[in-house]
């Protein structure tokens, strides 16, 4: 049964081709004749210049620099053998400035630690671990002139403040 199924199957396809793709076929053939491809004519090839690399006397731009002072050797540098005062065992961002005294001609500056321990500073004093001294003490702020070492080991002066809390 499978043979005959086959064999009818068979003569169905033969029976289907045959002059019914003629036109298909014409149809293909005359559509190309008219189509002719261009091609872009290739870019003109520019001559190689060869650069010279003349930045060998240059310093290095990936390795830190030091930065030399106008003034000489040495610069500023804090004075290590002095002394600590209190103050000076907490960072400057976690000391708040609270409050203002004079007494006598010297106004003092009210300091508060983290731990609420409250200090009084005045003109002259450390405060901050980054040798920070006390240059001067307005209506509502604290002028230090802070001593930082940079990555290369050179000392730098910056000047900080400590605003007055509300």
């Amino acid at each position: 049964m499978k043979r005959l199924a086959s064999l009818v199957f068979a003569l169905i396809l033969t029976g289907c081709g045959g002059a019914g793709m003629d036109d298909l076929r014409t149809f293909v053939a005359e559509s190309g004749q008219d189509m002719q491809g261009k091609i872009e004519p290739l870019p003109e090839v520019k001559v190689y210049e060869p650069f010279s690399y003349e930045a060998f006397d240059l310093p290095d731009p990936f390795k830190p620099r030091k930065l030399t002072a106008a003034g000489g050797g040495g610069g500023t540098q804090p004075d290590l053998n002095r002394p600590k005062e209190p103050l000076e065992a907490f960072s400057l961002e976690t000391l708040k400035m609270v409050g203002l005294l004079s007494r006598r001609g010297v106004t003092h500056a009210v300091i508060k630690t983290p731990d609420n321990t409250v200090y009084r500073v005045k003109k002259g004093n450390y405060v901050g671990q980054n040798f920070g001294l006390v240059t001067q003490i307005g209506d509502g702020e604290v002028t230090l002139r802070e001593i930082i070492q940079d990555s290369a080991g050179d000392w730098s002066e910056r000047i900080s403040t400590l605003i007055l809390q509300e």
